[in-house]
């Protein structure tokens, strides 16, 4: 059977004419704010204390979008007889946001946690150039990052603290008085 002419755009307008009586879902965006999920990818915070300046985040970006300026200070021994040590002070933590593609390897490789995930998405500029925000900047952005997800009560326990746990449970019942008739150590039994 052929098809009726005109029957395509029929259908076509049955469809429109469904949707204009359906509700509009449009957010008013400036006026209400977006209903964002818990662990949102907005911009990273630096958190300051933690950086050493090691330069994996800098190192592993694919985008060579972070910049990273210190330089080193001696700090005086801690004992007498004892040597000076050095250690890395941090002039400049910048991310350049018109480079970064979010990717989030630079959080990932932090082994101190410094970096974090903020949800904020509101960092626009009119100028490319203001996009790089220093780490002052960053900071602020720091004091914005949510919580961690509580654990599963279910979940094991990790395995650091699993060896921690086990090593004091040794220690326990190495330092509880010995049961009578039990020998003190292994290999000594009771001599006549």
């Amino acid at each position: 059977m052929a098809p009726v002419p005109g029957s395509g755009l029929a259908k076509g307008l049955a469809v429109t004419l469904r949707t204009m009586t359906k509700k509009t879902v449009t957010e008013q965006y400036p006026d209400t704010q977006p209903e964002l999920p818990p662990r949102t990818r907005g911009v990273i915070g630096l958190f300051e204390e933690n950086c050493t300046v090691c330069m994996l985040c800098a190192r592993e970006c694919p985008d060579w979008c972070i910049y990273i300026d210190s330089h080193k200070e001696t700090v005086p021994a801690a004992t007498p007889g004892g040597r000076d040590r050095s250690r890395n002070v941090l002039d400049r933590f910048a991310i350049d946001f018109a480079l970064c593609m979010y990717c989030g390897i630079c959080i990932e490789v932090c082994p101190f946690d410094a970096l974090f995930w903020s949800p904020e998405f509101e960092y626009a500029e009119t100028d490319i150039r203001d996009l790089t925000h220093e780490r002052d900047k960053l900071r602020e952005w720091m004091w914005t990052v949510p919580a961690p997800p509580a654990l599963d009560p279910g979940a094991e326990d990790p395995k650091e603290l699993a060896a921690a746990r086990k090593a004091a449970d040794k220690l326990a019942a190495q330092q509880q008085p010995d049961r009578p008739g039990q020998p003190d150590r292994p290999g000594q039994e009771d001599r006549p």
